[in-house]
């Protein structure tokens, strides 16, 4: 994926390349555009200049299937149905990674209200996950997760990597950009800058 020149009110001209099965980290302060990019990405607010995906560009593709190949996963994931499992185009097929999450099978009939933050965290990432998509732009994945929990996650997410999905990670914690990400960027002021020190540490 490369981001050519994305901006929008709140994030100036970015641009950055993720290479499949690489991930990029975005680290920051609270309220600095690091969302706001990975919105842009995605295509959820209006933004200007273009993304492309092995070249293709973003403006060429239906907004439904961009956004099922370059997939976003908020801070705090969208739920629109009362019941979990209704979310999920194949339940079934989900079960195997619920289990690596320590999550159980019959949490597919859960009502959405009575799901932790934590659980819908992990939620959240396996319905993406279901999707098998190119791109995950994820925000903060694990920070209502406890550290054992953590590592799973980005187990799974390794797994991904492996298979060439590559990450656009945003998160505030510097050692799991270190344990995940090739890459290293720092957003502030709406501004995306590349992390020289970061960089500098996963060199050979």
């Amino acid at each position: 994926m490369t981001v050519d020149g994305v901006s929008r009110p709140g994030l100036h001209s970015a641009t950055l390349s993720l290479e499949a099965g690489a991930c990029a980290a975005v680290l920051g302060g609270s309220g600095s555009g690091k969302s706001l990019f990975l919105r842009a990405i995605a295509d959820l607010d209006v933004n200007d200049g273009e993304v492309y995906l092995d070249g293709a560009p973003r403006s060429a593709m239906a907004a439904p299937l961009w956004r099922r190949q370059v997939v976003y996963v908020p801070a705090e994931s969208g739920w629109w149905r009362d019941r979990v499992g209704d979310h999920f185009e194949d339940p079934d097929g989900v079960v195997g990674v619920l289990h690596r999450l320590d999550m159980p099978a019959e949490c597919m009939d859960w009502a959405v209200a009575r799901l932790s933050t934590g659980e819908r965290q992990r939620l959240a990432l396996v319905r993406a996950l279901s999707l098998a998509p190119r791109v995950l732009l994820l925000d903060e994945p694990t920070s209502g997760l406890d550290a054992e929990t953590t590592l799973k996650v980005e187990a799974i997410l390794h797994e991904k990597m492996a298979g060439g999905a590559g990450i656009l990670l945003v998160s505030h914690d510097g050692a799991q950009a270190r344990r995940m990400a090739q890459t290293h960027f720092h957003m502030t002021d709406g501004r995306l800058v590349p992390d020289a020190a970061g960089n500098r540490s996963e060199a050979p």
